[in-house]
């Protein structure tokens, strides 16, 4: 994972803070893990592949801060509960936790199983109120902390063949945006991450019907490469440190999401025709 240095990470504000990522062995989770590590935080870096998590502690013995690993599925309320506890009960408290486990699913949406339906549902939306209901109340008693739920530009626009993960980013951002207001008052952060694609696994996830991802996600943005996860999680970093409620990048998602609040009409044309194009390039 390449090391990205976040603005004022020679500083102190990092330093000795206790942070959670979930899906940090790949992808987004570990260049969060990544860059908590390097500005001083102590990380524990979960995924439900606990080799995944091992293999990316391992990559960050050099860090300021310090890093352990651990199983965890997001699914399981219990276990993240239980994983929350045992931190605070090592530490003293959790300042960071970033709910960032999740995956997509494309594809025409009349092929998507129910079982299909459940498993994004329970992974996208039930595992990031897992870990906002396991760590908020603590948090509210510290009157301080963070939390960091990573959703999509598919959280603020909408298109065709990804309507099932479209729906659960949908839910994370309103989720974020409804509880920051009230976290507020308790002296907690609430961020969304919403980027539009980046460099991570989840771009050639298998969807159904051939669909692919990848191809999808690049041509709606008109680029050749995705956003680079070190980057993103840098710029995390930054949008906590001023407490704002959005991070949505590159410019030309904020561009595209700023065009849709305006003429909506207008973008429900255009993403219309762009699936059609995708279905017919991917022969869906």
């Amino acid at each position: 994972m390449k090391r990205v240095l976040v603005r004022g990470a020679d500083s102190d504000r990092w330093t000795g803070r206790t942070a959670i990522v979930t899906g940090g062995g790949s992808g987004i989770g570990a260049a969060l893990t990544t860059a908590l590590v390097d500005a001083g935080a102590d990380v524990v870096c979960t995924d439900i592949d606990c080799e995944a998590a091992d293999r990316v502690a391992g990559q960050l013995a050099s860090g300021r801060g310090t890093v352990r690993a651990a199983r965890l599925d997001v699914t399981d309320g219990a276990a993240v509960r239980e994983l929350v506890d045992a931190t605070i009960d090592h530490v003293g408290r959790i300042d960071l936790m970033f709910n960032n486990a999740g995956f997509a699913l494309g594809g025409n949406t009349e092929m998507l199983s129910p079982a299909q339906w459940d498993s994004i549902i329970d992974v996208n939306i039930r595992g990031v109120v897992h870990g906002v209901t396991a760590v908020y109340p603590h948090m509210i008693r510290q009157r301080s902390g963070h939390i960091v739920n990573t959703a999509s530009m598919a959280g603020l626009t909408a298109a065709g063949l990804l309507t099932s993960y479209v729906m659960t980013k949908h839910a994370v951002v309103g989720l974020s945006l409804a509880l920051r207001t009230e976290a507020a008052a308790h002296g907690v952060g609430v961020l969304a991450l919403c980027p539009a694609a980046v460099e991570t696994p989840l771009l050639d996830d298998p969807g159904v019907g051939g669909f692919s991802g990848r191809s999808y996600y690049l041509s709606g943005q008109g680029v050749r490469a995705a956003y680079p996860a070190d980057r993103l999680a840098a710029e995390t970093l930054e949008a906590i440190d001023r407490n704002r409620p959005l991070l949505v990048v590159p410019a030309q998602a904020r561009m595209a999401w700023r065009f849709s609040r305006f003429a909506p009409g207008v973008m429900q044309h255009l993403a219309t025709k762009f699936v059609a194009q995708q279905r017919q390039r991917q022969k869906l």
